[in-house]
């Protein structure tokens, strides 16, 4: 197949720029594999389409604020934290990259300094800090590490907390993603509460998004492109009420595609095991599903690696069809956006 093939026309205007005011108040597009039917629905009646039984998958990683700048000789350059190779050393992303060449000091504030001490391809570099302690640094100066299309601007420090605050799930819970898994951003207390009083079985694993979740496909065939690698853990709890459920042929309800990549990627001599491992599993048109059954999922981006996996899901006829209804309707797309339910 080809990238193209993935291609859409969306208007700016319905690229999601902020929250709503509650997590829960997100319309919610239902399609049904079985029939072709397509519902425009709300999130609030998510619960609505759980039975006693069910298991819910949540990604519970937990956003960094990794976006912020620093300086040298007076310079700002933007950074994005990437992960932590060391103690004390990290692989960042700059812009403008040329800005930040081997052995440069780059100050951030007063309490955070770092050389860089590693040139890499792409923008990427390694830096040393003179400091060990960076994440709580980044906690005081840090800005959510929002996609490009949504717009924000350093002097945006209304929104700081803002983002802060709403691109990072309620159930977060282990510290290593530089993006939220969004599908998870539609969940309250409240819905969290019902979803349980429904005996659905709310299952939690950990996949930290990293760049292989966004990262764009520059080759024509699809089946070229090579994912990077990204960690996911899934407990000995977790694996045993999937595969308990697998069993007693109860559906499994997959929240984010990536919570999809780690469970499928887990899925091993015939059931979910219990690991901590990495991924690099590119789900496109012809993947046989093992483990998800149904999946909650956002609005993605034109030719990117979340559409094809979707698409392999629910067939890209009936993708392409509902994201049309989805703009016909003025769905809010992306991040911030509205989502879809699969079943």
């Amino acid at each position: 197949m080809l990238t193209s093939e993935f291609d859409y026309d969306l208007p700016q205007e319905l690229i999601a720029q902020k929250p709503l005011p509650k997590r829960e108040q997100s319309r919610m597009m239902v399609l049904h594999r079985g029939t072709g039917e397509i519902i425009n629905s709300q999130f609030q009646k998510f619960p609505d389409y759980l039975n006693k039984g069910d298991v819910l998958v949540l990604n519970t990683t937990k956003v960094i604020p990794a976006r912020t700048w620093g300086r040298k000789h007076g310079k700002e350059i933007e950074f994005l934290f990437l992960k932590e190779c060391e103690k004390g050393t990290w692989e960042v992303l700059c812009r403008p990259a040329k800005k930040a060449k081997q052995g440069d000091v780059i100050s951030f504030c007063p309490g955070l300094e770092g050389r860089v001490i590693k040139v890499e391809s792409e923008g990427k570099r390694v830096i040393q800090f003179s400091s060990g302690n960076v994440l709580s640094e980044l906690k005081k100066i840090g800005f959510a590490p929002l996609p490009p299309y949504i717009k924000r601007k350093k002097t945006h420090a209304d929104l700081r907390l803002l983002d802060l605050e709403r691109y990072q799930t309620v159930f977060a819970q282990k510290e290593g993603a530089i993006a939220a898994p969004t599908a998870g951003l539609h969940f309250s207390p409240l819905v969290l509460e019902k979803i349980k009083e429904k005996g659905v079985f709310v299952t939690q694993i950990t996949l930290n998004i990293g760049l292989a979740t966004f990262q764009p496909l520059r080759s024509k065939r699809i089946a070229d492109h090579k994912m990077l690698e990204e960690t996911y853990i899934i407990s000995e709890e977790a694996s045993q009420k999937i595969n308990n459920a697998k069993k007693e042929s109860k559906p499994l309800i997959a929240v984010g595609t990536t919570s999809v990549r780690a469970l499928e990627s887990a899925f091993k001599n015939g059931k979910v095991q219990t690991e901590t491992n990495f991924t690099n599993l590119f789900i496109y048109p012809g993947y046989q599903f093992k483990v998800v059954d149904r999946l909650l999922t956002n609005f993605h981006l034109p030719r990117s690696t979340l559409l094809m996996l979707v698409s392999a899901f629910a067939g890209l006829d009936f993708i392409k069809k509902a994201y049309q209804e989805a703009i016909r309707c003025k769905y809010r797309f992306y991040s911030y956006g509205d989502c879809m339910l699969i079943i």
